[in-house]
């Protein structure tokens, strides 16, 4: 390490004032500092609202996604393998199959390694794009900027092929990234001075703007129609609930199933166990505010118990349980990676109950009174994003209103 330390020590030199590379020194400073620890570090507050060194609090957070994505990449391959006619595989074409057969690995569901494989084919180039077109526009704004690349992407880099189905379009992936990266976050100053959270914003661009690709019962499964076999649903669970209720056995599916991640959705968030060992690590270290993560379990758990109270005869989502709701689509993930998010959510700490209040009530609210989008995660987290800064400023005014009349007595 110190030889490479050396070595690039003497290669800057020609990158620096007077060097014969002088026109590309702001790329080499930021990519010094994106290997290294910068000469001027965080020394105060991140975000302004907590006090660890920015590196390290990204590294956490990648660190607590690696749960997902190794379960990611299982269940993506599991839930291929079981769709699968296998009298059909030998009429398999693509790269991805060819890769399969070369490792030889095969099709069974039940083997885990050929699950692995088959299931890392659809997220890692999905992952590689993401990085290589998201980091490209890094590297433009912090050379034109003149600023240090940050490792704020990183994050970024790793939720957004986590919330895609497995079938999404890599070219797709390349437009929903720009999207996120330039609208959401560098033209508002770049990290830590977005106000949405850059992977939803990425999410949302695909949603609306190519939802055959992003929405309905096809898109979770990574095989083309033809050779699923007879019988075969590739609807969600929460698409089933909207039409059946409550999973019986009939359908099979039953609550562990789910909360472990044997269930079709977007590549990391079907399973709730990976996130909570997410959650664990964010908690424990403090990089992720317990007071939003409880204000959602919260607001949840009231509005949802509040609708099975109410009932309906004609709309089964009324019936089902809060527990339900804590393992089905994407709640999970979001609550603890998305809704954490220091810089798109509240900042005081009655601001953060508000929050987590709200997003927990209104995720209920959507998914069960919206009879055409049961999943409503996206939206209502985007929705709260915009409010935060609302909440933030009606809790220091009332706080402020509270010490003048304490202050006047």
């Amino acid at each position: 390490m110190s030889r490479l330390r050396n070595f690039l020590d003497r290669q800057g030199k020609h990158f620096e004032k007077g060097g014969r590379l002088q026109r590309f020194y702001p790329l080499w400073e930021a990519l010094d500092s994106f290997l290294y620890t910068p000469g001027e570090v965080t020394r105060g507050n991140v975000h302004l609202r907590d006090g660890m060194d920015l590196k390290r609090m990204m590294i956490i957070v990648v660190i607590a996604l690696m749960p997902c994505v190794l379960w990611a990449m299982y269940n993506a391959g599991l839930q291929a393998n079981l769709a699968l006619d296998p009298t059909r595989i030998g009429e398999l074409s693509g790269w991805r199959y060819a890769v399969i057969d070369l490792l030889g690995v095969g099709y069974d569901p039940g083997s885990m390694l050929a699950n692995v494989i088959h299931g890392s084919l659809y997220f890692i180039p999905l992952y590689i794009v993401t990085m290589v077109i998201g980091g490209t526009w890094e590297v433009i704004f912090s050379i034109v900027r003149k600023h240090p690349i940050n490792e704020g992407f990183l994050v970024t880099g790793l939720i957004f092929p986590l919330i895609l189905p497995a079938t999404t379009p890599l070219w797709q992936a390349a437009i929903g990234i720009t999207w996120g990266v330039v609208i959401a976050k560098e033209v508002f100053g770049g990290t830590g001075m977005n106000f949405l959270n850059p992977a939803l914003v990425a999410r949302a661009a695909l949603f609306y703007s190519y939802p055959a690709q992003i929405t309905g019962d096809q898109v979770w499964t990574p095989l083309a129609n033809e050779y699923w076999a007879d019988g075969y649903s590739g609807a969600t669970v929460m698409a089933q609930m909207k039409q059946e209720g409550v999973p019986t056995d009939a359908l099979g599916l039953t609550w562990w199933d789910t909360f472990l991640g044997f269930q079709l959705g977007s590549l990391g968030e079907t399973s709730a166990a990976a996130c909570l060992i997410g959650a664990v690590i964010l908690l424990w270290t403090r990089v992720a505010s317990w007071r939003v993560i409880a204000g959602v379990v919260v607001g949840t758990i009231v509005m949802a118990t509040l609708l099975n109270l109410i009932g309906s005869d004609t709309n089964p989502m009324f019936a089902v349980p809060f527990w339900w709701h804590m393992v089905l689509g994407g709640w999970a993930f979001a609550t603890v990676f998305m809704v954490t998010d220091p810089v798109t959510s509240s900042y005081t700490e009655r601001g953060k109950w508000i929050y987590g209040l709200s997003i927990g009530v209104l995720i209920v609210l959507v998914r069960v009174v919206n009879p055409a989008y049961p999943e409503s995660v996206m939206l209502v987290i985007l929705f709260m994003n915009v409010f935060a800064p609302l909440i933030d400023h009606l809790v220091l005014r009332a706080n402020i209103q509270r010490r003048l009349r304490r202050s006047e007595r």
